[in-house]
């Protein structure tokens, strides 16, 4: 049995996936990145190792991809993180053809053929406005953990505006609102709100075809695919594995390789 592993080294968390030749999901793994990159990637590598109580040598070929691909010194190659979601969400949802990618530091809007191959991206380019920093940025004006952040919104009923584009200011705007008596649930709406058509605006410059399928770490807060999903007007795919899509990508591409090398007139 032949083995692959996937390491995404995000600018918040740093994910790790191992698949077996049959392309399924032996392990995943996640940990914090931190300040010191090369050991977070060694660190959520081995911990799938463990997971799925396999050995380093087991794994034949592994791939780096995110910010941070370059400091998966263990590994064997590179692959952009919007090629590994493109990848790991066709995978995941085989009608995939619009990916929207959401994590700390910026957002991405992915159109892919049905072989998983990028048509077109594009990055949100104001600051970090619309995307989980933005969150965070909330979550630490309100005192809020962040985990609690979606659960408060959606019980919000008379959203707020939010205005700003920049990250800097969110803390300031949503402080504001609570100046002025506005409820923290409906401010919390207003974020998500305003996250989610930020969203929409990327999505429809790569051109907006279902399916469409969320990735990342904010796929796993539920008003954001509920804002998301009103924005869009459509329904959107999310699995418990989006915060993985990344590092499943490049675990697909890494069996790829091995693959090929194994039976090279037959792959590739």
């Amino acid at each position: 049995m032949a083995y692959a592993a996937g390491v995404d080294v995000g600018s918040t968390q740093t994910k790790a996936v191992i698949v077996d030749e049959g392309r399924r999901i032996v392990s995943r793994s996640l940990t914090m990145t931190g300040a010191n990159v090369i050991r977070a990637a060694e660190e959520a590598f081995q911990e799938a190792l463990r997971s799925g109580d396999l050995r380093e040598e087991e794994v034949e070929y592994v791939v780096g991809t995110g910010y941070g691909r370059y400091k998966v010194t263990f590994g064997n190659t590179q692959v952009t993180e919007i090629s590994c979601h493109g990848r790991g969400a066709v995978h995941m949802f085989p009608q995939t053809r619009t990916v929207v990618d959401m994590g700390g530091q910026d957002t991405k809007a992915i159109r892919v053929a049905p072989t998983g191959e990028i048509v077109d991206f594009c990055m949100n380019d104001k600051c970090a406005a619309g995307t989980g920093r933005f969150l965070g940025a909330a979550s630490s004006a309100l005192d809020i953990p962040l985990d609690e952040l979606g659960p408060t919104a959606l019980r919000g009923q008379r959203p707020v505006k939010i205005s700003t584009t920049c990250t800097v200011f969110a803390e300031s705007e949503v402080l504001s609102w609570l100046g002025k008596g506005k409820k923290i649930e409906d401010i919390l709406l207003g974020v998500h709100q305003s996250i989610a058509g930020r969203s929409t605006g990327l999505l429809r410059r790569v051109g907006l075809e279902e399916e469409i399928t969320f990735t990342g770490g904010v796929a796993k807060n539920v008003a954001m695919i509920e804002t998301l999903q009103h924005s869009l007007g459509l329904k959107v795919n999310v699995s418990d594995d989006s915060h993985y899509m990344g590092a499943l990508g490049a675990a697909l591409f890494a069996l790829d390789h091995i693959l090929t090398a194994r039976h090279p007139a037959k792959t590739g």
